[in-house]
């Protein structure tokens, strides 16, 4: 951010073209100020670089000129400093990674995919909010805990692979994870998305006792079922045969998912397609919005030498070619 202290200087600026129109005028009319009674001798004799080289001289030294009045408005440059007075969200994403997750009935890739791209461009629409990531299969990893770092937590998520896990689906730990990384926080709104395709069927702790300690400890939970209705087609790479396609049934717990959400006082989202998964974080990032209090600081640092020096260096020059070289008689 560039500014200017005392900006009505710029106002002198208005000397150089009335300068300029007075040099143009004396050239014009002449100056010469030696008389010959014969000027029959200087015939044939061109006239020297330095007598057209005089007028850069002079441009020169207006260009000195306006240097020096930006000089004295001050130029000031100022970098702006954000103080945080309240606390934003804590959100953390749990996300499916079961071998379900590859069925693609979502355009134009899989079930993972699309929801990765959706959870990316969530992530980046944030601003002073901590996010977090979860992955889950048959166990639950913490792939990035809460943080304002939302680079580091796009490349957690861009780095999460199909198959890495052990197939399954452990609902319940999967939020338990969540919930440990939210437990201590401080934030006024603490918040799960839940995005699956299936039913708990993995892990020790069930999904619903999951949701009750949410409750107690003031969690909200948003659970996003992704998956058509009827069958989904999911590629199966075969060693001998190669890559077939058997159709599934797609088999989301919906009941389940909405009784989490009802506990901790969130929703259940229902996702058939992309553009609907697009819609549901959009409404959870409307719903989930928190005032954020922010002081703004600038610090200003004087910049009027950057000008200065120049306009000095010039005069200089324009002063010693004046006299030297570019010397005439009057």
């Amino acid at each position: 951010m560039l500014q200017l202290a005392d900006p009505w200087y710029l106002l002198l600026l208005g000397l150089i073209p009335l300068l300029s129109w007075r040099y143009l005028r004396r050239v014009r009319r002449g100056q010469g100020s030696l008389r010959f009674a014969s000027t029959l001798v200087l015939e044939g004799i061109r006239p020297s670089w330095t007598v057209y080289a005089r007028h850069a001289l002079f441009g020169a030294s207006m260009l000195s000129l306006g240097l020096a009045v930006v000089a004295l408005a001050r130029p000031q440059k100022g970098t702006e400093s954000e103080e945080i007075l309240t606390e934003g969200i804590d959100i953390v994403v749990a996300l499916d990674a079961s071998g379900s997750m590859k069925a693609e009935d979502f355009e134009p890739r899989n079930r993972f995919h699309v929801a990765k791209t959706v959870i990316a461009k969530f992530i980046e629409g944030l601003r002073h909010d901590r996010a977090g990531l979860v992955v889950f299969a048959a166990k639950a990893y913490t792939r990035c805990p809460p943080t304002l770092d939302y680079g580091a937590l796009l490349n957690a998520l861009d780095g999460i692979r199909l198959g890495e896990i052990e197939d399954g689906t452990a609902i319940g730990n999967a939020l338990a994870a969540c919930l440990n990384r939210l437990r201590e926080s401080r934030a006024e709104s603490k918040v799960v998305i839940l995005v699956t395709d299936g039913v708990n069927n993995r892990g020790e702790i069930q999904p619903v006792d999951a949701a009750e300690i949410a409750k107690t400890l003031g969690i909200k939970i948003y659970t996003v079922g992704v998956g058509s209705t009827g069958t989904a087609r999911i590629p199966v790479d075969d060693p001998v045969y190669g890559r077939t396609y058997v159709n599934m049934q797609v088999d989301i717990d919906e009941k389940s998912l909405e009784r989490i959400a009802g506990i901790t006082g969130g929703l259940y989202y229902r996702a058939t397609d992309r553009p609907s998964l697009e819609r549901i974080f959009e409404d959870i990032g409307k719903l989930e919005k928190t005032e954020i209090e922010v002081k703004t600081y600038t610090h200003y640092n004087e910049r009027y030498h950057d000008f200065l020096v120049p306009a000095m260096i010039l005069l200089l020059v324009c002063t010693l070619l004046g006299h030297t070289r570019f010397s005439k008689i009057p």
